[in-house]
């Protein structure tokens, strides 16, 4: 069990008392693993008051950002208190949405396999306007409200849960949108009197194993590629991770 690493104000961070916190990795259209994921959360959190925390990035590369999505709503409905983060990949998907023909890398980030899972075909061959409106019209409304509803980083406890990180020295409350959805090396690699109080929860950057550095939890473990989709499961002071991959 590793303590806090900065400041000296907590020597281990904990989630609030009786709750049981599942903060899962970038899933990137594996609506399979995810699936998988969930049955393995089932299990382990019998009898458990548990709350699950989506950290972002559900859809492109993988073949079924629509059945990703599905599922989501699911655990929405079912679990209301879920936590749902917004990716870059989300964001990018809504710019595309708005403006096709400046946000066309998008289509080269895994978006054609996200249009092709609404069922839009012959990609190459179409301008990305056409394709933006063949998307709109297929987009389920629950799926676009979905989309628009993602929070950008919420704090449980002692933890700060967010999709990429923070801007080093900059209080939660002033970040960018662009930070806690892009940032890497500068959060990464922020000295100690520079990062926030909370210990923070993230994606976004894959690693081959989940990486915990005391005071940053990294559950991305590039599940597209890897058939590796974690979570950190927290609970009371203690950390252990839940993975699709043994």
């Amino acid at each position: 069990m590793l303590g806090r690493i900065f400041g000296g104000k907590q020597p281990q961070a904990a989630v609030p008392e009786g709750q049981r916190l599942y903060a899962i990795g970038d899933i990137h259209g594996c609506a399979g693993l995810l699936d998988a994921l969930l049955a393995l959360i089932g299990l382990e959190s019998r009898g458990a008051k548990r709350r699950l925390v989506f950290l972002g990035d559900y859809v492109d590369r993988g073949q079924d950002s629509r059945g990703v999505i599905d599922r989501l709503l699911k655990v929405r409905a079912d679990e209301p208190e879920t936590i749902f983060l917004k990716g870059n990949h989300e964001q990018a998907m809504l710019d595309f949405l708005q403006s096709p023909d400046l946000s066309e890398e998008w289509l080269h980030w895994g978006g054609d396999k996200t249009l092709e899972s609404y069922g839009v075909a012959d990609i190459w061959r179409k301008r990305p306007s056409a394709l933006a409106r063949e998307l709109d019209e297929r987009l389920p409304e629950p799926h676009r409200e979905f989309l628009r509803s993602l929070d950008l980083w919420r704090v449980v406890g002692d933890y700060a849960f967010v999709h990429a990180g923070f801007r080093p020295g900059v209080a939660l409350e002033d970040q960018r949108p662009e930070d806690c959805l892009w940032i890497r090396g500068e959060f990464h690699n922020a000295e100690s009197d520079q990062r926030p109080r909370e210990t923070v929860v993230h994606g976004h950057h894959p690693v081959k194993k989940p990486t915990d550095a005391g005071w940053r939890i990294n559950v991305d473990t590039g599940a597209v590629w890897s058939d590796a989709l974690t979570a950190v499961v927290l609970e009371g002071t203690t950390r252990r991770f839940l993975s699709t991959r043994r």
